[in-house]
This record gives C-alpha cells, structure tokens and sequence, in this order.
C-alpha cells in the first residue's frame, strides 16, 4: 500500500493526538506534559530507544531500518505561545492565556504518524531521528539541544524540518535553495529624559517626544541605509511610557524586532539601531540604553539537501504539488541553528482552506489544518525511505 494511504488510514488518530496537544498547549521549556506524551506514544509504537531531557523537555526517537546506512534527523517543534485563543472549539486550549497558534501541534502529530510508520515497516537504510524539540518561540530550543550534545549523542550526515504556512495552498509544497527564513535580533531601548507637568513640558525633557523622532528614524534605516537587493526589516512593535493624562514620565521603553539574512546588513542593523538611538536622544538632552540581542542566524537550506525533499514531497503530492519558492521568509527559525552545523533542508507545507481569510500564525483565531496531518506525515515517511 502507498505510503500516503497508510497514513490516511492513520488520520484519524494523528488527528486525536493533534487535538489534545492543542488543547494542553505549554510555553517554551514548560513542555512537561507534552514531552511525556511523546515519549509514551513512541513508547508504544515500538521505536528502538526513547531518549529524554536534552534541553530539559527534548524528546527523540531511534528507529533504525533493516538495511544499514546513513543516519538522518527529523525535527518537529513541541512549544506554544503565550496568545489567548480565541477559536471556540471544542478542543480549544484549557491552559489560559496559552495557545498552540503556530502549528507546533500539528507539526509533532505529523512527525509521530511517520515515526509509527517507519518503526512497523522498517523499509529503509540507516537510522532515523526524530527529534522533538522545546522553545522553538523563544528561539533557543536548537541551540540548547546543540549545546547539551545532540549531534554528538545522536550522530547523523543531515537534518530535515518542516513548517506548515496557512497562507499557501492545502496539501502543496514550496522549497528553496539558499536562505528561506531570516535571522532576527530583538531590540530594547530605554530612553530617559526628565519627568514633568504636562502644563509645563519646558521644564522637562519629553521621552515621549523623543521616542516618536526615535522610531521614525530606525523605521528609515532599512530604506536608506541597505541595499534594496539584500532586504531587511526594522520594526519598533511596543511603546511603554506614562501613567497619567498629565505627567510626562521620566522614561520610555521600545521594544522591536530586526530581521536580515546578509550577515553583513545585520551587523549594518545593530550599529544603525544605536547610533540612531542613542544620538537622539543625546540631541535632545536625553539618553538611550540599547540592547540588541541576536536569537537566531538565517535558515540556509543545502541545495542536494534540498534536492531529497523535492523527491520525497513530489512522491507524495505529485510534480503539480511541489512549488519553488520564489522569495525566503522574513520569519525567523531557530532550526538555522542545526542547518548551520549539519547539512539539511527546511520545507513549507501549505495549510490554508477554502475560507475568505484563513488566520495567519500566531493569530488568536488560528487552527492547523488536519486534512494535512496524513500529507505531512507521508513526506517524512517517504524521505526516510528515498534518502
């Protein structure tokens, strides 16, 4: 029987695991729960070994094949957000002010649904991995996995993820070669002036003021300081400051994102982003303390990496099925991490349904699309069993 009729066959309960992950989502490093659930599914799907507590909450599973071979990791992510949902169904989240509103429930019902699969067949050379990663959100799950010894505990020659997007078509697939996600740094900047009446706003020296000429000209880094063909992104997302109708506090505090993928635009980025800052404030007779915290490095994809998952995705939704990817994501992944020391291969698989406006990621209002599950799970079944 094809690989994509035994997991439709199987939808049913990749289905029921998906919905309780859902409905029990944990924060990034809190995923005890979820973590133990794993371990018993693959328990029971009769993997080699169950390994527990790479990055505290980190599962993987060992299947080996009945050939020998290569060895080769698959990597799902297990954490939430901290999104209150607002979908309304049955099995929505019971945690409160936590919401599985990326996926990462259905991304570990995909990667479970293929590993019980491959563990009763066996049909393939070498070893399989699979590797359930925590903190994806806060972007340090990989490198603490990494730290804590993964490649070396589990040694393979690649490593392969996989992102549902619910913005591309249902059940297709969109690669690329070279960078398909961005790097990103988070920025805090404090600015402090001199706290006063709003009657008398001479007397002091306006935060808020500055903030506002502060934004403006970081929102104007990207746009005149880097090169149109590299891309960047600069944006200011919060704005804390003031308790009152009439009191000009004495500080303002930013927060925002950077995103590039040019090595060189980000350091551009980090210097722009304090020089600006720190010298508008300076001409208004404030300060601003800056800190610009890179989380994650571009997702570089191999391209003969890169060239196995056009097979195995083709296999499973047909040449029509599988799409280039004309431009990388702006987003940021913390897979990057693991690409940067192994060779391997990050694919989209599109989610999105007949509906007017499908929810995008991290949208309170966001659901993964089942009807996916036996597709995802096929990919990763079948990529076993061609690499």
């Amino acid at each position: 029987m094809p690989v994509l009729d035994q997991m439709n066959a199987m939808q049913a309960r990749m289905t029921d695991w998906r919905h309780d992950f859902h409905a029990h989502p944990e924060l990034s490093l809190q995923e005890m729960r979820t973590s133990r659930k794993v371990q018993d599914l693959l328990n029971s799907f009769g993997v080699d070994e169950v390994h527990y507590g790479l990055a505290g909450t980190g599962v993987v599973g060992v299947i080996r094949g009945s050939r020998p071979g290569a060895a080769i990791g698959f990597r799902a992510d297990m954490d939430a957000l901290p999104i209150s949902e607002a979908t309304a169904l049955p099995y929505s989240s019971r945690n409160a002010g936590v919401m599985h509103a990326c996926g990462h429930d259905g991304h570990m019902a995909m990667l479970l649904g293929a590993t019980a699969y491959l563990a009763r067949t066996r049909d393939f050379s070498g070893t399989v991995y699979a590797i359930f990663q925590p903190a994806e959100e806060d972007r340090d799950g990989a490198d603490l996995m990494l730290r804590e010894g993964l490649f070396e505990k589990f040694p393979m020659d690649s490593i392969f993820g996989l992102h549902n997007w619910p913005s591309h078509s249902a059940g297709h697939f969109y690669w690329r070669n070279g960078p398909i996600m961005a790097a990103a740094a988070d920025i805090d900047i404090t600015i402090t002036g001199k706290g006063a009446h709003a009657a008398h706003p001479d007397r002091g020296i306006d935060p808020i003021l500055i903030s506002a000429h502060v934004i403006t000209a970081l929102h104007s880094l990207v746009s005149r300081g880097i090169d149109p063909v590299d891309g960047g992104v600069v944006s200011i997302c919060r704005i804390e400051g003031g308790h009152s109708y009439n009191v000009i506090p004495e500080t303002v505090h930013l927060k925002g994102s950077a995103r590039w993928f040019v090595d060189e635009v980000g350091l551009a980025l980090r210097e722009g982003v304090e020089r600006v800052s720190k010298q508008i404030a300076i001409a208004f007779g404030a300060t601003a303390e800056v800190i610009f915290k890179q989380t994650c490095i571009a997702t570089i994809n191999d391209p003969r990496s890169t060239a196995l998952t056009r097979l195995a995705a083709e296999a499973v939704a047909g040449h029509g099925g599988v799409h280039y990817l004309d431009k990388p994501s702006m987003g940021a992944e913390d897979f990057s991490s693991m690409l940067r020391r192994k060779a391997g291969s990050y694919i989209i698989l599109g989610g999105g349904e007949d509906a007017p406006q499908v929810p995008p990621l991290h949208n309170p209002r966001y659901d993964f699309n089942d009807g996916i599950l036996p597709i995802g799970a096929a990919y990763w079944a079948t990529l076993a069993e061609q690499a």
